[in-house]
């Protein structure tokens, strides 16, 4: 008995230190269900929602890419495995033995090979105790069911990307196959975005005004191909009299009604209004992230040296995440030197020497699921040049006239009208444009986007809300060769920071970071924990 009682306390104690060892600070459960619940809030009656999860990708012959899930699968159900099907009703359904469900959440099976060498399942059980699903079934069970997807008024899902391996099964492939097939799904009954703007602009426009229709229709078909091969576009717009115009505008007026009950929109437009505004336990998770992003950032100003690789740095960066448990990078990691940094997605990372070069670095740490996206350009050498300093000068003030605007009510534009405006103004006073008005390319890209399970999450871009979280970004941008003095070429530099929005004015999440020059400068002056780590030089 004594050796009994000893191996129970033994067994108690080891369970317990290894649930000790696993992250417990993910979103809650309940968090995933009240998500649920609010978008069934938003479903009309007799109605479903589908959302699949992610697929595996391959990477290489027999290994794939480490699994990523889907942001609005996550968001809905806390599930991060593939092979997975989400299901919600508006209305309530009867099972079989007579219980009601509104929802249901297909899983991949238990498998005892396939967990011995890709690690536990959560499997239906799991799915029940750790996500809280009352309806929960095996994948296989999806690829049979009885739902009558044509029996209801309105079936809700995104758009497929088409972009998964028939791996066999109830694998990804097949769970959309299935669901295509049941759901009567056809792709040529869904109009694009850009032809359903053009339909409507036609169809609302009376035939008096139908010049500056064509006008819209003439500038959007420069870029977009589909416009000039759309037979009832072609035909309106080549239409010689009033009444053929009319003909064409109502068989256009036709073409925008369902002939389906799959809808593509419901489901993206809801979840970007749902996800653009941040819950108490999301600014938590992003906080951390943030953060995370923050010391990585300051752990390489103090680390640099102008021998460095782009490559080494970047690693710097993500040994920090790492040290805090964050699980993956946001994004591919940019780390730029010179001209590099005026590439704005640059992620070779692979100049051997960073030399004394300004170094744009753009990384994030995914926490939890959440990520971070924080940006900072230091001097590789611990000390700006003139031409540096005045040009980085000019992106501060630009960003920190756009943080002040980060307030409950005010457009989400307003912030990139202001700093653009101080970017022309300090170019021009550089010589660097002809005039404040001038159109140049040194300033390419918008100041704010919301972060959250996406660095760049989905939102509807119209006026601050509290708990948004949205980054605040200008950069200037001078590539060589540019039609300007030579001595600006190659400098790049963006600063980039999460602003949360509150009652009482926006938080800057990365403040941790040194943004002015004078503050980077003294923070690269600082000695670093890796400066005594040295490695043995393998080419020798």
């Amino acid at each position: 008995m004594k050796s009994l009682k000893f191996l129970t306390i033994l067994f108690i104690t080891f369970s317990l230190n290894f649930v000790a060892q696993t992250p417990t600070d993910f979103l809650s459960k309940d968090f995933h269900k009240e998500r649920r619940e609010l978008l069934r809030s938003k479903m009309p009656e007799n109605s479903v929602t589908v959302v699949f999860a992610n697929p595996l990708r391959n990477r290489a012959n027999d290994v794939d890419y480490v699994f990523h899930q889907d942001p609005n699968f996550y968001y809905l159900t806390g599930y991060r495995e593939p092979n997975g099907v989400l299901v919600i009703f508006s209305d309530d359904q009867t099972a079989e033995d007579g219980t009601s469900y509104n929802e249901i959440l297909y899983v991949q099976e238990r498998d005892e090979r396939a967990e011995q060498w890709n690690g536990k399942r959560l499997g239906v059980e799991g799915a029940k105790k750790e996500l809280g699903f009352e309806m929960a079934m095996n994948a296989s069970e999806f690829l049979k069911t009885n739902i009558d997807f044509k029996s209801f008024d309105n079936v809700y899902i995104e758009k497929f990307n088409d972009d998964y391996r028939d791996l066999g099964g109830a694998d990804i492939f097949n769970l959309v196959k299935n669901f295509k097939i049941n759901a009567g799904y056809d792709p040529s009954l869904f109009l694009s975005n850009m032809q359903k703007y053009v339909y409507n602009n036609i169809a609302e426009t009376p035939i008096e005004s139908n010049a500056n229709v064509i006008n819209i229709i003439d500038r959007l078909a420069i870029r977009s191909p589909e416009i000039n091969n759309d037979e009832l576009i072609k035909g309106y717009k080549s239409a010689t009299t009033d009444d053929l115009k009319k003909e064409y505008q109502q068989k256009i007026t036709l073409a925008l009604q369902p002939k389906t009950n799959i809808d593509l929109t419901f489901l993206s437009a809801n979840m970007a209004t749902m996800r653009e505004v941040k819950t108490a336990a999301e600014v938590k998770l992003i906080t951390k992230a943030v953060r995370i992003s923050a010391v990585g950032q300051i752990e390489v100003m103090k680390a640099m040296k102008p021998h460095m690789s782009e490559t080494e740095l970047q690693g710097i960066h993500e040994f920090v995440y790492k040290k805090y448990g964050a699980e993956y990078e946001g994004y591919p990691s940019i780390v730029g030197a010179g001209n590099n940094g005026c590439i704005l997605h640059y992620i070779e990372n692979n100049q051997t020497k960073v030399g004394n070069e300004l170094v744009l670095m753009d990384l994030g740490a995914e926490y939890r699921g959440y990520t971070a996206d924080v940006t900072r350009t230091i001097p590789a050498n611990g000390k700006f040049t003139k031409e540096q300093k005045q040009i980085y000068d000019i992106v501060y003030d630009a960003q920190e006239a756009g943080i002040a605007l980060y307030t409950i009510g005010s457009k989400m534009s307003a912030p990139n009208v202001a700093a653009r405006k101080i970017v022309n103004e300090g170019l021009y006073k550089l010589g660097i444009i002809k005039s404040v008005d001038e159109r140049h390319n040194y300033f390419p890209h918008g100041t704010s986007h919301h972060i959250g399970l996406d660095v760049h999450d989905p939102g509807n871009y119209r006026n601050f809300e509290e708990n948004m979280i949205v980054t605040m970004e200008p950069g200037i941008y001078i590539p060589d060769g540019s039609p300007c003095d030579k001595k600006w070429w190659g400098i790049g530099i963006r600063i980039e920071d999460d602003i949360l929005v509150t009652k009482n004015g926006p938080i800057n999440l990365s403040a941790e970071a040194p943004r002015t020059t004078e503050a980077i400068e003294k923070m690269m002056a600082k000695k670093s924990v890796l400066d005594d780590f040295l490695l043995p030089d393998l080419d020798k």
